[in-house]
């Protein structure tokens, strides 16, 4: 990660949830979790924290398994999914070791009983620790099959009343079609709701678009990769693309 920005800022937002897809955890390895992005976003986190931002965050599975990937090749998709699940508790696991490791208080919430590891997911105790200064990383996306962790993310958005939700992907934001497939692929800097789901622009599933719509929460979509944008979007700098009403 480059890039790093100079200087204090006022943080634009109390309460936001990030959304990490586990690819990202994978940085330039074909799988599995490469420590030093895990410590770069930690850093990153932590230093929105100290803004006194209230952070939550739920992190993908990808870079262990994905239910539908898993479901092609044979596995049936309801235990692809559960499977999927688990991994995203396992990289909650990491990012909470490195989180702390840099004095930064977190609890993990799973949507699945896993009560050795973590806490279950509970609304109340979870807006309580943000109160509290607690990072929170929400994990086994919304405990159901067919449902993706973006799906999860804008849930549980919706459930701590999340002043925005941050999509930070491996591009610089929404494009009206597959940059990497496509390079005439033009940046999107504000769409509203209705035209990613009439243009299937597919920066996310539908039903997390309409929760956000029928809520009022904006997506803002950068990338993770350049160091300090975590940051640069909590104090309101226009980077990557806004999707609002």
């Amino acid at each position: 990660m480059a890039g790093e920005t100079s200087g204090e800022a006022a943080a634009r937002y109390r309460r936001v949830l990030l959304k990490v897809s586990g690819e990202a955890l994978m940085g330039s390895q074909p799988f599995g979790i490469d420590e030093a992005v895990v410590a770069a976003i930690a850093d990153e986190i932590r230093g929105i924290h100290a803004l006194k931002v209230e952070v939550a965050v739920v992190v993908g599975g990808g870079n262990i398994i994905r239910g539908l990937a898993a479901s092609h090749r044979g596995i049936d998709r309801v235990i692809g999914d559960y499977m999927g699940m688990l991994a995203t508790v396992i990289n909650a696991l990491a990012l909470q070791d490195a989180l702390e490791k840099r004095g930064v208080a977190t609890r993990v919430q799973t949507a699945i009983d896993i009560r050795e590891v973590a806490e279950p997911f509970i609304r109340r105790r979870a807006i309580r620790h943000l109160e509290k200064g607690r990072v929170v990383l929400f994990a086994a996306g919304t405990g159901n099959p067919f449902f993706t962790t973006d799906t999860a993310a804008a849930l549980r958005a919706n459930e701590i009343h999340a002043d925005v939700l941050l999509k930070a992907t491996k591009v610089d934001g929404l494009y009206d079609s597959d940059p990497e497939k496509n390079p005439d692929a033009i940046l999107l800097p504000e769409v509203t709701y209705q035209e990613v789901l009439e243009k299937n622009l597919q920066v996310m599933d539908t039903a997390a678009i309409s929760l956000c719509r029928d809520n009022g929460i904006p997506i803002v979509i950068f990338d993770l990769m350049t160091s300090g944008n975590i940051r640069r979007v909590v104090c309101g700098e226009r980077i990557g693309s806004l999707v609002r009403t």
